[in-house]
């Protein structure tokens, strides 16, 4: 094994995460704390190799990969101890556990595959493998100020591209040819990918949640669902709307009626201490009186950031209450199979005194028509 220098120190951001993890890591008489999830790793170092692990004690952080990523480690994290591993990274992570003299070390046992489990269980005996789930779960419902400004460039790259997109759709045009050219803007804007594949939704498609893109075509008259993001410096951000060709159908204009209501009704609810369930039932409850509820068949909306879906979820089951620096979507809908579904999806961030919707796009149905 090569070991590089430590040098410089991590941003003010990732320090602060890094001791926030460590008070928790006292708290739960833990001597460290071992990362395998590559988005938890991107959280507290910012390395974001295919390859790693992220072994974090009191006074210093270990990032041990293998010769592919030793130029990452040493641009993302050079105040970090970067080991560049040669054979198993069970054998690696055992090399520091001994020389450290960890007692207790700590590891979500959802982010690390059994393989690996039992390997470390055998070659760091007698250190201690304690499973602690969902650290970094918890941390990262909290965003800080530099995710917050990465999430609200996501959204604005996402609806910039929206806005040029749609100002293209032609009838004829096929639902995978707007999702192909809506990815596109986005890419040209600075996005590195989009959040997830993008879905469009013509006409009877968009009773179906989570439709793929096809070959159906636009034609006047259509209502389009369009469920999309941006990612960008590897925050997400989650929006969706319907589009109307020409003209909206009756059917559909009740539909987005009635869901923007629902919309409406639930980001009012939003403020810390409001409880997850409470603000879910706001959206279910006005859908109910207009004779909708049944049709809605989802939760209203979950956690974003550096992964799509993330803690918290807004849902009819959800346990705990909303706190300041949470970014949720809020995204009632409804859907009739035969017919159609409209669905309405904002990203919101909870503040001291309430929340702030940060997508800027027009809700009203008559922007929608194109």
């Amino acid at each position: 094994m090569k070991r590089t220098k430590a040098k410089n120190r991590p941003s003010d951001f990732i320090a602060s995460r890094l001791t926030k993890l460590r008070e928790t890591l006292v708290r739960k008489n833990l001597d460290g704390y071992l990362i395998t999830n590559r988005i938890d790793q991107y959280y507290l170092t910012h390395f974001d190799g295919e390859d790693g692990a992220i072994l974090v004690l009191p006074h210093q952080v270990f990032l041990i990969t293998d010769g592919r990523f030793a130029e990452d480690a040493e641009r993302s994290a050079p105040w970090a101890k970067a080991i560049i591993r040669t054979g198993k990274l069970s054998d690696a992570l055992a090399k520091v556990v001994r020389q450290h003299r960890i007692d207790r070390l700590g590891f979500d046992p959802a982010e690390m595959t059994l393989q690996l489990s039992l390997n470390l269980r055998t070659v760091c005996r007698p250190t201690r493998l304690v499973t602690t789930s969902s650290l970094l779960v918890e941390m990262r419902q909290i965003k800080d100020a530099g995710e917050i400004e990465a999430i609200t460039r996501a959204i604005e790259v996402a609806e910039e591209a929206f806005r040029i997109a749609t100002q293209r759709i032609r009838i004829g045009m096929t639902e995978r040819q707007l999702a192909a050219n809506l990815l596109h803007e986005m890419l040209k804007l600075g996005a590195s990918d989009a959040s997830f594949p993008i879905i469009v939704a013509e006409g009877s498609a968009s009773s179906r949640p989570h439709a793929r893109a096809g070959d159906r075509t636009i034609k006047a008259g259509s209502a389009v669902l369009i469920d999309w993001g941006a990612t960008v410096d590897h925050y997400r951000s989650d929006l969706t709307r319907v589009l109307f060709i020409r003209k909206i159908p009756p059917r559909f204009r009740r539909m987005a009626d009635n869901v923007l209501a629902a919309q409406s009704a639930a980001i009012a609810a939003i403020r810390p201490g409001a409880a997850l369930a409470q603000v879910d039932q706001q959206a279910r409850h006005l859908l109910k009186q207009r004779g909708m509820d049944k049709a809605f068949t989802h939760g209203l909306g979950h956690g974003i950031g550096l992964d799509i879906h993330e803690a918290p979820r807004l849902s009819s089951q959800a346990k705990g209450q909303l706190r300041a620096g949470m970014v949720v979507t809020v995204e009632p809908g409804v859907y009739f199979p035969g017919v159609g579904g409209v669905r309405i999806e904002d990203d919101v961030l909870v503040t001291q005194d309430g929340c702030r919707v940060l997508t800027t796009l027009d809700r009203q149905l008559e922007a929608m028509v194109v």
